[in-house]
């Protein structure tokens, strides 16, 4: 059986990322894309489809040299859904904004895209990713169900497409989010600390190749987890 899908690109983004880096890692994710000028459909349930976060980026990803982007707006409950559907169909290359991680997972399921966003992973469709839309097209993040109490943290599935833990831009305050989500993963699982103006390059098999700059490494050992060496581009 012939096995479609493209590696998937998770990108860090972070204040501390200059624009220059921004648009030399979406140039290589354009590239992968293998067209001039790629289409993308863009995403922002984790921002609440923020217009001016839209605007933002279209700039950014525009100097890098993409093509037409298109803002799939699916937060309100009256969006056209087929419309949206049919702009991802026709993009060369899907892009998942940043911004809450639960909340764009929470969307995307109300809104029966999840689903939808799989299907296309499989046929073929390029995704990346950028800060919080890199979490969401990881396997799993953690959250807590009540944010006082340390006792209720847990595990929440994402869209698995690439199929790693990871965290994006948190390197000034060493990785606790992450950290504390290995602790609640099997023995020797492994977490990906993606600094900021960094990213990733992650095969549907689980390869991950670093791109821009090195990225942190974790693993769980026992009740530990433990910082392996980084792995660099």
């Amino acid at each position: 059986m012939v096995d479609y899908r493209k590696p998937v690109y998770l990108l860090a983004g972070g204040r501390a990322s200059s624009r220059e880096l921004q648009r030399i890692l979406l140039q290589v994710v354009f590239q992968a894309s293998g067209v001039t000028s790629p289409k993308i459909g863009y995403i922002g349930v984790a921002n609440d489809d923020d217009r001016e976060f839209f605007q933002r980026t279209l700039a950014i990803f525009k100097d890098a040299g993409a093509g037409n982007i298109r803002h799939v707006i699916v937060t309100p409950k009256k969006s056209n859904l087929q419309e949206a559907q049919d702009t991802l169909i026709s993009s060369d290359i899907i892009y998942i904004a940043g911004g809450d991680v639960e909340r764009g997972m929470q969307l995307l399921r109300d809104r029966n895209l999840a689903l939808f966003l799989s299907n296309l992973h499989d046929g073929g469709k390029l995704f990346f990713g950028m800060s919080a839309g890199s979490i969401m097209l990881a396997k799993e993040w953690v959250r807590w169900r009540n944010p006082d109490d340390d006792s209720t943290v847990e595990l929440f599935s994402c869209l698995g497409f690439a199929p790693v833990i990871c965290d994006a831009h948190d390197e000034l305050d060493g990785w606790q989010e992450l950290q504390t989500a290995l602790k609640l993963e099997t023995e020797g699982s492994k977490g990906y600390g993606i600094v900021s103006g960094a990213g990733i390059r992650v095969s549907p098999q689980g390869e991950v190749i670093a791109l821009g700059s090195a990225i942190h490494q974790f693993v769980r050992k026992g009740k530990k987890i433990e910082r392996l060496n980084d792995i660099l581009p």
